[in-house]
């Protein structure tokens, strides 16, 4: 726990009414409030500035280990490396794609603290990570006069992740523009992603619009081709495409990949900028971050590059029918410290907690992660707790967060966190935990 978590609490607890309720008191956009206000926590989240800072430069030498595997590992065969991986071969192909071969940096690292430093659980790449809209919850919270004394006496900061990610675009979309006009960018879903995710969409058009951008949305069959072979989204010309589709939707749907076709073809003339390609999904599959923890590879890496591993990263393991049995075996005893996790997953969803699990249920799991492969054992990590106020009941109850760090080409873009009540489970997140919390992050000296 920070000092700082405590000094917010006992100002609450001492009568400090205007600071118990400022998030609730946060005047926030119509489109934030829609699809954020009924899960946010009553405070925001405190960590500190210098480590954080540190764990990002980590995320970016963890990020060029990842993108390095193929190479480094399979003598440049993406074909052998997405094998190892458990990437299907027709997701191989649709990932490779109009990639360039080097990825963008633009993702989401989910980490918690343990009370000792920075571990990371997952690396989200590519622009369908979601959370851009979040930096608008800092903003709102700072015109609380309340909690802006507060701020101003801890010298509390916030990287704005909104305005990281308006950069990025609007660099990107330079090479297709004329003049110094503003991009028109397109935030395309796949087809039927609008109605379960449009409110999101909302909130990050309104976060962009805040920025300066004109972001418009649809779905990826409303996308045309012009006779000048520019993108078009009702008729306007799209400079950039927000890609907020995955490739996995793609192949779902049975005419996806023909549909994504007219956007890798527009990407390649130079006429609308893709934003990201699929190629990030190459790196974001979480077995790509079990081969960096894996002796087998050791060798491959130097002493420093261990160490960051090391430093960064639990213990993790892919499993599959064709892996050592000796690994299974070592999963079954390690029960109490293992969570089983899709290699490609997200959200939580479909995942097996071992500590949380009877032993015949963890032996079914193991067996259900074999059998299908694209599973990944991982090494526990007990998060932090720290106290959050509760200004409708007077209650402080310990909870825990994991944090979502943003990087992008220029470095490190800004936090956000999901928090639950640490005696809530152990999986922190909105798709399978209705009682999440979304959570702005603040820093500190």
């Amino acid at each position: 726990m920070t000092d700082l978590s405590r000094t917010y609490v006992d100002e609450c607890l001492r009568g400090n009414l205007g600071l118990a309720g400022a998030v609730a008191r946060a005047e926030l956009p119509p489109a934030f409030e829609e699809a954020w206000r009924a899960h946010l926590l009553p405070r925001p989240w405190f960590v500190r500035a210098a480590e954080t800072a540190a764990f990002a430069r980590d995320l970016e030498g963890l990020f060029g280990l990842l993108v390095s595997l193929p190479l480094r590992l399979f003598d440049g065969d993406l074909d052998r490396y997405a094998a190892e991986v458990g990437i299907e071969p027709a997701l191989a192909a649709l990932l490779r794609r109009g990639g360039s071969g080097v990825p963008t940096k633009f993702g989401r690292a989910d980490a918690y603290h343990d009370g000792t430093s920075y571990k990371l659980l997952e690396f989200n790449l590519g622009s369908e990570v979601g959370g851009v809209d979040m930096a608008v919850f800092n903003q709102g919270l700072l015109r609380v006069p309340e909690f802006a004394d507060f701020a101003r006496v801890h010298g509390l900061g916030h990287v704005d992740i909104a305005a990281r990610t308006a950069a990025v675009l609007r660099d990107r979309a330079k090479p297709v523009l004329s003049g110094d006009r503003e991009p028109v960018v397109g935030l395309i879903e796949g087809r039927g992603g609008i109605a379960p995710y449009g409110r999101l969409m909302r909130a990050t058009v309104e976060a962009m619009a805040e920025q300066g951008l004109d972001v418009r949305t649809g779905e990826i069959d409303r996308v045309r081709t012009g006779p000048d072979g520019k993108l078009t989204l009702d008729g306007t010309p799209l400079d950039l495409v927000l890609r907020n589709f995955a490739a996995s939707q793609l192949l779902e749907d049975p005419e996806g990949p023909d549909v994504a076709e007219p956007f890798f073809r527009a990407h390649e003339a130079g006429r609308t900028v893709l934003f990201t390609s699929l190629e990030s999904g190459l790196y974001s599959n979480k077995s790509a971050l079990a081969l960096l923890t894996d002796p087998r590879w050791s060798g491959s890496f130097d002493a420093d590059e261990r160490a960051l591993v090391e430093r960064v990263l639990p213990w993790s393991r892919t499993l599959h029918a064709s892996g050592p049995a000796e690994l299974v075996d070592l999963c079954r005893e390690r029960r109490g410290r293992l969570i089983l996790k899709p290699s490609a997953g997200y959200g939580g969803l479909d995942t097996y907690v071992g500590w949380e699990s009877t032993a015949a249920d963890w032996d079914k799991a193991l067996r259900i992660a074999v059998e299908r492969g694209g599973y990944v054992a991982q090494e526990r990590v007990v998060p932090r707790p720290e106290p959050v106020y509760d200004p409708e009941t007077g209650s402080v109850d310990d909870w825990i967060a994991a944090l979502g760090i943003f990087l992008t080409d220029e470095g490190y873009a800004g936090t956000h966190a999901r928090a639950n009540r640490a005696d809530g489970g152990a999986i922190v997140g909105m798709s399978s935990n209705p009682d999440t919390r979304m959570v702005g992050v603040f820093s500190h000296p």
